[in-house]
């Protein structure tokens, strides 16, 4: 009996010890998905952060590490990243999780904004860790690269289209601009406003047009970023292992030096952080036409360039920013599947014209970003990824799930700078020429 006890003491001890899921033990998180799979039968999930929370954890802790761990997975389709976002996807688009379970995590999500929380700190905490020196200069070069490639991409996009018998004006309007638009919030759902106050439409039926191409462009950006790192690696001359200038002291190479975490320091990040995005905040109610987050990364690449910041304020945001990234992510990109995602809708209004135009946006953004990345001094891998490949995702939840399917975190502030400026110059053209072929 002692024996016996002894066996299964040893078992649970092993298992806790030696498997693990975002740092939690093996029996630990045994129960908790358990915990999990009862208040989902049982229907009694709190509609809440906590609940919302919960969910996400759980089910973005399993999910990547599973394609993390899954053969093909791991060495061909972007690993975990493209797991946790795929999967959730799946289990929301059969059924598995209950609809109500989907709506608290999109509320949360969405509606409170943790999106936009997590980028925040992402951003400000990327950009301080930068060195000083070289800051200014790496985000003179990104704009025009970022710009170039959308533009080229563009036209090539239209011409595929007229090949396939769509006419330019049709594809561009409803496969190019919804992928370059910015994501759903800042791009296909202002732009499907645009398009209906020309075409007299109604906004809610363009917007199903707009929507797929999106989300294909998104979850294949997301698995080609997670390829192109992967067949690259250990290639000095295209792969910069995530620095993105070629120039010895990188915009990305370790500017300052983290100090142990300290508690309060956690709260002096997110402080500084959150001061930021209110600056762009009350600029963006001056200036509507400029995105917040386009105010935010430009005002943080100046300042810290120009070096007013006290090293207390920049060790303190990125180890917020950090923390975040250490203990969020995987849970976001589940939650992306979960809420975000609707492959129900994709699969409704799949084409070969449609799948073949959005194929050669993803390959071109990535060859041309890449190219002109090299020319304007950048790695191409990284210039692929950061100007080309963003800029074909969904916005700031698939700028998160591109740089993690690469590895490639520390760009988010140049994914986003591309993104947002872009997204933002995509509107104001989209609009002027839906007024000439509407």
């Amino acid at each position: 009996m002692n024996e016996n006890a002894s066996n299964q003491k040893g078992f649970w001890s092993k298992l806790e010890n030696k498997w693990n899921v975002d740092g939690i033990g093996g029996v630990a998180f045994i129960i908790m998905l358990i915990l999990l799979v009862l208040v989902l039968r049982m229907k009694v999930l709190p509609n809440t952060m906590i609940g919302a929370l919960f969910v996400l954890v759980t089910m973005g802790g399993i999910l990547y590490y599973l394609g993390s761990h899954l053969p093909i997975f791991k060495s061909y389709l972007g690993g975990g990243s493209v797991f946790a976002t795929i999967g959730g996807a799946i289990l929301a688009g059969t059924g598995v999780v209950p609809h109500a379970t989907i709506v608290t995590v999109k509320s949360f999500i969405s509606t409170s904004d943790f999106l936009d929380f997590y980028i925040v700190s992402l951003i400000i905490s990327a950009i301080f860790k930068m060195d000083r020196k070289m800051v200014l200069k790496a985000a003179v070069r990104f704009l025009p690269v970022a710009f170039l490639t959308l533009i080229i991409t563009f036209f090539i996009v239209g011409g595929v289209g007229m090949l396939l018998g769509m006419k330019f004006s049709h594809t561009s309007l409803f496969v190019t601009f919804p992928m370059m638009a910015g994501g759903v919030g800042a791009g296909i759902v202002p732009l499907s406003k645009i398009y209906a106050s020309t075409m007299h439409a109604s906004s809610g039926t363009i917007l199903s047009q707009l929507f797929p191409p999106l989300v294909m462009s998104n979850l294949l950006v997301i698995i080609g970023a997670g390829l192109l790192t992967r067949f690259t690696e250990g290639n000095s001359k295209l792969n910069g292992n995530g620095q993105l200038m070629r120039e010895t002291g990188d915009a990305n190479s370790e500017g300052i030096k983290i100090p142990d975490l300290n508690v309060q320091q956690l709260l002096v990040g997110m402080m500084t952080s959150f001061s930021f995005f209110m600056v762009g905040t009350i600029l963006n109610k001056l200036v509507p036409q400029i995105n917040v987050f386009a105010f935010l990364i430009l005002l943080a690449i100046i300042i810290k360039a120009l070096g007013i910041v006290p090293a207390y304020y920049e060790e303190s945001s990125v180890m917020f920013g950090q923390m975040i990234v250490k203990t969020m992510t995987h849970a976001l990109l589940a939650g992306v599947g979960l809420a975000l995602l609707d492959l129900t809708q994709l699969i409704s209004t799949f084409s070969l014209p449609l799948a073949i135009c959005v194929v050669v946006s993803v390959i071109s953004v990535t060859v041309v970003g890449g190219f002109l990345g090299k020319l304007f001094g950048f790695y191409p891998v990284e210039s692929a990824v950061a100007a080309g490949m963003a800029n074909n995702s969904m916005g700031g939840t698939g700028n998160v799930a591109v740089l993690s399917a690469a590895n490639r975190m520390n760009l988010i502030a140049f994914a986003q700078m591309g993104n947002r400026i872009g997204g933002a110059l995509v509107l104001v053209i989209a609009g002027f020429l839906v007024t000439i072929w509407g």
